[in-house]
């Protein structure tokens, strides 16, 4: 199988929805994502979820007054999506057929690092911001330290990472993240996250059924970023 292939998420989508499958630090990461995201501060606000796979950030969203609407390439992770009240919209995150400005919060979670052109996606997810509007970013750095430990360790550990999820080539150059966003009105502010060591080594074991993903210092591996587009 070749690296960052498509078709792996069709073959894999009865994984989706099990917290101890294969996509189980999807789920902790979707639950950090949302912590970004405030509630809606008008009636009708829009959030257009790039890469929402089978919607694992719905859950997380419940109650902050959003239209979800999701956008991914697979059409059973959008049916799976549905089903957890998600509008989804079947299209490459590089070519969006949505409206400018029709969102009060664009989330690019985990879909910048298997993207064949950055400054494409980056384009249109701000492209898609009203004035004002929040995106809210979590991707993989282009870094030694990351290959190693995302792709070299973490696709070794079973329901961690799927093998050959991540081509090493798509990972995120960080400064052109944010020249790129900066060329399209969107300051970012990075911060890196991890998983707890603890509670990982509890959910390895059965005894909790999920993760946090804790600030660190370093955005060199895994790390969130968020902006609001400049009016």
């Amino acid at each position: 199988m070749r690296p960052n292939d498509p078709a792996m998420y069709d073959r894999l989508a009865g994984e989706w929805w099990r917290p101890r499958g294969v996509f189980a630090m999807l789920h902790w990461l979707a639950a950090a994502r949302a912590r970004l995201v405030p509630a809606a501060t008008r009636e009708g606000a829009v959030l257009v979820d790039l890469g929402c796979g089978a919607g694992l950030l719905a859950p997380h969203l419940a109650g902050k007054g959003y239209r979800h609407v999701g956008v991914d390439l697979s059409a059973e992770a959008l049916r799976q999506a549905a089903g957890h009240g998600v509008l989804g919209v079947r299209a490459d995150v590089a070519a969006v057929p949505l409206a400018d400005g029709c969102a009060d919060v664009v989330v690019a979670g985990e879909i910048l690092e298997h993207v064949p052109d950055l400054p494409r996606a980056v384009a249109e997810a701000c492209r898609l911001l009203r004035p004002g509007g929040l995106l809210v970013i979590d991707t993989l750095a282009a870094t030694a330290l990351c290959r190693r430990l995302a792709i070299d360790v973490a696709e070794r550990i079973p329901r961690i990472a799927h093998r050959g999820v991540h081509d090493p080539a798509l990972l995120v150059d960080r400064a052109v993240l944010v020249e790129e966003c900066a060329r399209h009105g969107v300051p970012l502010t990075l911060r890196g996250i991890r998983p707890s060591l603890t509670d990982f080594a509890s959910w390895l074991l059965r005894r909790r059924g999920d993760v946090r993903m804790l600030p660190v210092r370093t955005t060199a591996v895994l790390f969130q970023a968020w902006g609001r587009r400049e009016s």
